[in-house]
């Protein structure tokens, strides 16, 4: 679909137009057909250092611009509204929903997402800070659930806390089932990296248990793991029956079955490199985003570039 993106890391559609976040330029890019680009605008004061920078976005029903991005003072939720037409896109005046979170050299976390009741969903790295994971008191380590206005919603799990789970490491991917289940991919560190299944004010482990194993400890596990040198998971994207996850580290695309949740098939492996994200079009294809010019990749000509890829009709009966 286009190639010659620099630090990619989420892509978003605003009706049928697709726009891409640059971690490191802090650019939004908006792609105008038959391969080319323009940049949308520069999301203001973005730092860029280590895993910080521009990452993950979102749009409304509204046609409203979400951007997790690293600041001065830390990790930032904004709105943006967007002004002009396809072709044309710009950004508008912003609104800063939620600031000040947590942030550093790695482990900024970074994906959002607006769930299926409305909420604005958030992962939130715990930036090495380890044992913090841990402490309701300390938004990293978690996924945040606030309004799309930035406010609290009165049925979170710990009474006017943005806190909707915790004992996470970095979640990267957020997403949901067709029957309501909430997916999330995680890194881990030396071991296992999860796909875990989120329920509100649940405690996922980190870092006391890394992968399977926490039960008995009232930790809840991960429906499935792999190990970090073949997965570094990051984006997904739920479609019919199949969680689809992007992997960077271990450069694959993962087709996991909703039926199934700890079982997966492996798809395009070493074929494009690192894949930070993964989300279907609104024309029905698999747009697929690779990864290999941020530093820990190496880059092909024409790096980095958005793949689509036509998904098989499910079987009859």
């Amino acid at each position: 679909m286009v190639t010659g993106l620099r630090s990619p890391w989420s892509i978003v559609f605003v009706g049928a137009t697709a726009l891409v976040s640059e971690r490191d330029t802090g650019q939004v890019v908006e792609l105008t057909g038959n391969g080319g680009t323009r940049v949308v605008g520069t999301v203001p004061g973005v730092k860029h250092g280590g895993e910080g920078g521009l990452l993950g976005l979102a749009v409304d029903g509204q046609h409203r611009l979400y951007a997790y991005s690293t600041g001065a003072d830390g990790n930032r939720v904004q709105r943006f509204a967007l002004t002009g037409a396809p072709g044309s896109y710009g950004l508008g005046p912003s609104t800063t929903l939620i600031d000040q979170l947590p942030s550093g050299q790695i482990h900024n976390g970074g994906r959002i997402e607006l769930g299926p009741d409305g909420m604005l969903y958030v992962g939130v790295g715990e930036t090495g800070q380890r044992s913090r994971a841990q402490d309701l008191g300390f938004l990293g380590g978690k996924i945040l659930r606030i309004t799309p206005d930035g406010g609290i919603p009165a049925d979170n799990p710990f009474p006017g806390s943005p806190v909707y789970s915790y004992g996470h490491r970095n979640v990267q991917g957020i997403g949901w089932t067709a029957d309501g289940r909430m997916v999330a991919s995680e890194l881990g560190q030396d071991t296992w990296d999860e796909l875990n299944v989120i329920v509100p004010g649940k405690n996922y482990g980190w870092p006391l248990v890394e992968g399977t194993g926490g039960t008995a400890r009232g930790f809840v596990d991960p429906v499935q793991t792999w190990p970090t040198d073949e997965a570094s998971p990051s984006g997904l994207a739920v479609v019919d029956g199949t969680v689809f996850v992007a992997n960077l580290r271990g450069t694959v695309l993962r087709a996991v079955p909703v039926a199934d949740l700890g079982r997966s098939t492996p798809l395009y492996q070493g074929r494009h490199g690192r894949i930070r994200d993964v989300v279907r079009a609104p024309d029905g294809r698999l747009w697929i985003l690779t990864d290999n010019t941020d530093g820990r990749g190496t880059p092909h000509p024409g790096d980095d570039r958005i793949l689509a890829v036509s998904l098989a009709p499910a079987p009859a009966g």
